[in-house]
Parts: C-alpha cells; sequence; structure tokens
C-alpha cells in the first residue's frame, strides 16, 4: 500500500514538472510557440520524465526485492536458539517472524521457553529493519525526483531540443523492452535446455525420441510392480498430431472459404454482421469448448458411432460393428472437431484481412480479359494471397499444438501410438501439465521429462516456422 501512494503523489509532482516546465518554456518565449525549438508539450514532457521516470523505477526495484533485502539483513545474526534447529525448522522460524512482522498469521509451530524470546526479539528486529528498508526507499525515491526536476528545469530555453529529448527516452524504453523480451526468450530456451540435459543423462534420447511407450512411473521401493518407467514419446507427438490434423481439416476449409465469401461475395451489410458473430467464437474460453465437447459433442459421437454398430451387428462386418458399439465420449475425433470449431475465428479473419489487402488493380485486370468472380478469385486472388493464408494456418497449427484443456477432457490421458480418431489419445501438452501438476521434485526423470517434452515439442515447432516462413517468401517474391 505504501508503494502504490508513493507513485500516486510521484504522479502528481510528475504532473506539477510537467506544467512548470512547459510554463518555463513558453515564458522564455514571450508566450510565442513559433519562437521554440519544439512544441509546448514536449518541454513539460521532459520535465516529467525526469522528475518521475528515475524515481518510479526505484520504488518498483524497492518493491521487488525489498522484501529479499529484509530478509537477508533479518538472517545476518542468527541466535544460538536457532542455530541449533536444523535447516528447515530455521526457514520455519523465520518465516513466521516475517509474517507475524506484517500482521499475519503464522504457522501451527509452537515456540517456548529461548526460543520463544528470540522469536519476539526476530519480530521486533523484522519491524524495524522494514521501516528503515521501505523510508530509504521513500527518501531516496523523493530525492530523485527533486534532483530530476531541479536538473531537467534549468535547460529549458528556446533553443533546447526537448523532442529529441523526449524521443530519445521513448526510443530507450523501446530498447528495454525489446531486450527484456529477447533475455525473457533466451532464459526459457535455456532454462528448457538445462532441465531437458539433466533429463536425458537418465533416459537416453534415442528412446526418448523413438520409443513406442510411454508411462512415466517411478518406483518408491525395491519390489515395487511395475519400478521401471518408460519414457518413449511417440505416442504423445502421434497424439497431437492425430487431433491437430482433424482441427485443420475442420478449421481450414470451413474458415478459408468464410473469408473468401465474406472478402469476396457478400454485401457491406452481411459481412458487419457474419464477421463479428464469427469472431465471437475467439473469445470463448478454452474450458467453455472443453465442456462443449465432453458433455454434448462426445455423447452425440458415441450415439452416432454405436448406432451404426447396431445396425451392422451380425453380419459380415461384425468385427467392426462390435467396435463402433463399443465407443466412448472421449476419442481424438471429439477433441478434433471441437478444436476445430476454435480456430476457425482464427484462420477466418486472417485470412479475410489479407484477401481484402489483395491490390484492386489485380481483380480488374482480371474482369477485363473476361474472367469470371470465381475464376478471378482461384487464379488471382488466393495466389497473391497465398503468404497471408499460409501464415493463417501457421498461427491455426501452432494453437491447435499447445492446446490442452480441449484435450484433457474430450481425448482421454491414455498415451496410445494410433491413427484411429475413435481412439482415446493425449498430447504432449496435456502430459506436460499432467507431470507437473502438484508438488514435485525436479530431481526425477518422471518430473523433469515435462522439459524434454517441452523442449523437442519447441524445435519442432521452430521447424515448422522456418518451412512456412520459407514458403512464404518465395511466394511473395513471385507476387510482389
Amino acid at each position: 500500500m505504501l508503494t502504490w501512494l508513493s507513485l500516486l503523489f510521484l504522479a502528481l509532482f510528475s504532473g506539477a514538472a510537467f506544467m512548470a516546465g512547459r510554463s518555463r518554456a513558453l515564458k522564455s518565449s514571450g508566450g510565442s510557440t513559433a519562437k521554440l525549438h519544439s512544441l509546448p508539450n514536449y518541454y513539460g514532457l521532459y520535465a516529467a520524465l525526469w522528475a518521475g521516470a528515475p524515481a518510479a523505477l526505484l520504488l518498483l526495484l524497492g518493491a521487488a526485492f525489498g522484501g529479499r533485502v529484509e530478509d537477508a539483513m533479518l538472517q545476518a545474526q542468527r541466535p544460538a536458539v536457532v542455530q541449533a534447529l536444523t535447516p528447515d525448522r530455521q526457514d520455519v522460524f523465520f518465516s513466521d517472524v516475517s509474517a507475524v512482522a506484517v500482521g499475519q498469521a503464522p504457522s501451527e509451530v509452537a515456540y517456548e521457553g529461548p526460543l520463544k524470546a528470540a522469536f519476539d526479539a526476530k519480530v521486533v528486529e523484522a519491524k524495524r529493519i522494514d521501516g528503515i528498508v521501505s523510508y530509504s526507499v521513500l527518501g531516496l525515491a523523493g530525492l530523485l525526483a527533486l534532483a530530476g526536476f531541479l536538473l531537467a528545469t534549468p535547460r529549458i530555453n528556446t533553443e533546447f531540443r526537448a523532442r529529441n529529448r523526449v524521443e530519445g527516452w521513448i526510443a530507450g524504453v523501446l530498447v528495454a523492452c525489446s531486450v527484456a523480451a529477447v533475455l525473457t526468450t533466451l532464459g526459457i530456451v535455456m532454462s528448457l535446455i538445462y532441465e531437458s540435459w539433466r533429463f536425458f543423462e537418465s533416459v537416453s534420447p534415442l528412446s526418448f525420441l523413438f520409443g513406442t511407450e510411454w508411462a512415466p512411473q517411478i518406483a518408491m521401493r525395491a519390489d515395487q510392480v511395475a519400478s521401471s518407467g518408460a519414457f518413449g514419446a511417440v505416442p504423445l507427438f502421434a497424439g497431437t498430431f492425430l487431433v491437430m490434423m482433424i482441427a485443420m481439416l475442420v478449421a481450414a476449409p470451413i474458415g478459408l472459404y468464410s473469408a473468401i465469401y465474406l472478402s469476396e461475395y457478400a454485401g457491406r451489410g452481411l459481412r458487419s454482421t457474419i464477421k463479428p458473430l464469427l469472431e465471437i467464437l475467439a473469445g470463448v474460453p478454452t474450458v467453455v469448448y472443453g465442456f462443449f465437447a465432453a458433455l454434448t459433442v462426445g455423447p452425440l459421437f458415441r450415439a452416432f458411432f454405436n448406432g451404426i454398430g447396431e445396425q451392422m451387428a451380425g453380419g459380415p462386418l461384425d468385427g467392426i460393428a462390435q467396435y463402433l458399439m463399443q465407443v466412448q465420449n472421449q476419442m481424438a475425433l471429439v477433441a478434433g472437431v471441437v478444436m476445430g470449431i476454435m480456430l476457425i475465428p482464427f484462420v477466418s479473419s486472417l485470412s479475410d484481412d489479407i484477401i481484402n489487402s489483395v491490390p484492386q488493380s489485380l481483380r480488374d485486370g482480371s474482369y477485363a480479359m473476361g474472367a469470371t468472380k470465381s475464376e478471378t478469385v482461384k487464379k488471382v486472388v488466393l495466389p497473391a494471397a497465398l503468404p497471408g493464408i499460409m501464415a493463417a494456418m501457421l498461427l491455426a497449427v501452432s494453437r491447435a499444438v499447445g492446446e490442452t484443456m480441449i484435450v484433457t477432457m474430450a481425448a482421454g490421458l491414455q498415451a496410445k501410438l494410433t491413427a484411429n480418431p475413435l481412439d482415446t489419445v493425449t498430447t504432449v501438452t496435456v502430459q506436460i501439465v499432467t507431470l507437473l501438476t502438484g508438488d514435485q521434485e525436479f530431481d526425477s526423470p518422471k518430473t523433469l521429462s515435462a522439459f524434454g517434452l517441452g523442449l523437442t515439442l519447441f524445435v519442432v515447432t521452430l521447424c515448422l516456422n522456418i518451412i512456412a516462413l520459407r514458403i512464404v517468401q518465395k511466394y511473395r517474391e513471385q507476387y510482389d
């Protein structure tokens, strides 16, 4: 709360600095903006940035790392009665001290005798350290704000290039955001590589990439049944590919054809009605699609295939009939169809925008040669829009590969190497969530296998992006 109040006061101070800088600029020019190098607002922004940005950064850093500094100072001197405890009990002790110091309830551990006295003394010390750190940060932030204002304001005159300085601040912020994005990506990749390396020290990469059995059990004792786990990821990738292909068979034609109709055939009024309704599907949470698949689509598909099996029973295809009669709600077909419905807005909306961006001169030239509308769409518009359509399909494929909730609720959790859409399957993302759910220790191959799956999926997705980029570049050179 203190940090937010400080930021509020800092914003008010920055506003005052803005007005002061703007007024000083106008005063130096005698009220004429034509004599100023930049617009008056740039001078105000320059003063406001110097008055607010460094102090705000310090307050945010204090809020992010102040707690760690306080813990380090609190644990620097440990009483002898605390040092006699085990490391786990010491962690609980200092956690309770910090909780009580900020008015929260401690754990259920009872402290008596000398330990109680040490606990009470540390609570008092924690409150004192918290006050020192908090008010030190506030004081430094205030000094920074005042120093920034006093540094920026005297520089303002008619020749001062305020716009260039403000744009320099904006460029610095953009560079910082870009660097943060790059470092975040590198951090994710390096963490995946490190944890995957630990996993591949226990499991052979060849057995992981080409093994056909996925059963990541870990033995708790020597005589446990099924004590040796199997980490063959082929069934997971097969299930991911099967569900993705079914989803794209639904989303690609429907989304593309709807985009062609909306952009080339539909009237303006009809387009303005249908397109927003179609894009509503993109805002539906995936858990809603999962419930729809589990409670509506799954039972409908089961009843359909069971009915076909009953009609075929007793005939020459009795074996197939018996199989169809045993089909359950959870199957790859259900997950793929519902996921395809979810992906239709992505394909349709992006394809529609790309088709509309094709120059009208190409259409007019085709019409001038005597081509019909359908011939123009097929021979001119679609080839010219192919790079964008490929990008839309790639986005849909990436979304299908990364989907978890629909597959969990509609396709099951059984890792099975099959191409039958009526079987239960699981995907890579579902297994990653399953392996990392709950309190897990990152010391067993079972848990570390999630990082192996993530790294493999990352590499596969990267390869797909590179291939799609090459295709887009090839056709873009042809039609630009």
